[in-house]
């Protein structure tokens, strides 16, 4: 049983293996037990919570990763926390080390913010406060009504970048698009390595045509209402494939946040590949890898992708075995650790920059 003079207690909002996985690397670091709950569907795929401790007064954190099947799971976390909210919990913190539904951040045409939408669902079922990793878009922070600690990735892929790429200080680190080349500069910068950046048709990763930024009108509308003459809208004519910077007798690593849908990645390696690189690695935070990635990934140029384990990949890592893991439990427990204790967390962001 969790310890009760401890004040708190860590529940897994997720039966799947990897979240429990997660959850009790994180548990055996803090020296306290897994708490006791059950999390199902019923036969009409309704999601049911059942907490079997008291958790009266104490400040609970619920770990939750995202599968597959994102819908269910931020309704498993929704009615655990809610469930542990009316059984008068004291404090329900939100360990969801990725954001779901980040990517969708910003209006898009007659779109929505659904990020923005999941943040106010989070707070009206009772959770207080979230630690989570690497966000899309550090704006996103500011849809929240509670705190948000958004803990990075980088220090440990870095390490694992000195520690098992052989002849790493012949690399050069790739931003696969010019919105990419801050975060590839941190780790530039920390690395003393080089700088490229791939621009060009290649590079389609959040199509413009979601806003309307491709079909501007080719012909004043002269029908209707005569009003102010607006200069007309140049569409957008994105240049030939470029990559600025020298990648040749290089090994080259393209960093970035998510990888979910490899196609970018494979014409950025296709691309390397041709401009001499010998070597090609992604290091990504959080590994979606959805649809046929772990397929397209072995067959590309690509040598080896590198992502934390804040999304379960393991089917795709039978897969796929260019696909490496590295454990990211160590920060999230030392979060919870000094939450719990009113410890700043300064202490996890140093030497880690805002462009990170």
């Amino acid at each position: 049983m969790n310890i009760a003079k401890s004040g708190y207690r860590v529940f897994s909002a997720n039966s799947s293996a990897a979240c429990t996985e997660l959850a009790k690397k994180i548990t055996e670091r803090l020296g306290v037990e897994l708490g006791k709950s059950v999390v199902f569907q019923e036969s009409n795929r309704e999601t049911r919570v059942d907490v079997k401790e008291s958790v009266r007064g104490q400040t609970i954190f619920i770990i939750q990763t995202i599968p597959r099947d994102v819908n269910t799971a931020i309704m498993e976390l929704l009615v655990m926390a809610y469930a542990l909210k009316t059984s008068c919990a004291k404090n329900i913190i939100g360990v969801i080390p990725y954001f779901p539904y980040s990517k969708q951040c910003k209006m898009r045409k007659r779109g929505s913010i659904v990020s923005k939408l999941l943040a106010s669902m989070l707070a009206k079922a009772g959770i207080t406060h979230i630690i989570t990793m690497d966000l899309h878009q550090k704006e996103i922070q500011g849809f929240f009504s509670f705190p948000v600690d958004n803990l990075r990735a980088s220090p440990f892929l870095i390490q694992y970048i000195q520690e098992e790429i052989p002849d790493y200080r012949n690399a050069i680190i790739v931003a696969k698009s010019p919105s990419a080349a801050k975060r590839a500069q941190s780790y530039a910068e920390r690395l003393r390595l080089g700088l490229a950046v791939i621009h060009g048709e290649a590079q389609c990763s959040e199509s413009d045509m979601a806003d309307g930024r491709h079909s501007p009108p080719c012909v004043r509308n002269t029908t209707g209402h005569t009003g102010l003459e607006l200069p007309l809208m140049m569409a957008k004519e994105k240049p030939p494939i470029t990559v600025v910077g020298d990648v040749g007798g290089r090994i080259a690593i393209i960093v970035d946040d998510i990888i979910d849908d490899v196609g970018d990645f494979v014409a950025a390696a296709e691309i390397l590949k041709e401009r001499g690189a010998y070597k090609i690695y992604i290091m990504a935070t959080h590994g979606l890898l959805s649809a046929d990635a772990p397929r397209l990934i072995e067959e590309s140029a690509i040598d080896e992708v590198v992502v934390t384990n804040t999304v379960p990949h393991e089917v795709q890592k039978l897969q796929c075995p260019k696909i490496k893991t590295v454990d990211v439990s160590m920060i999230l427990a030392e979060a919870i650790r000094r939450i719990h204790n009113g410890e700043s967390m300064a202490y996890l962001f140093r030497n880690i920059t805002t462009d990170d």
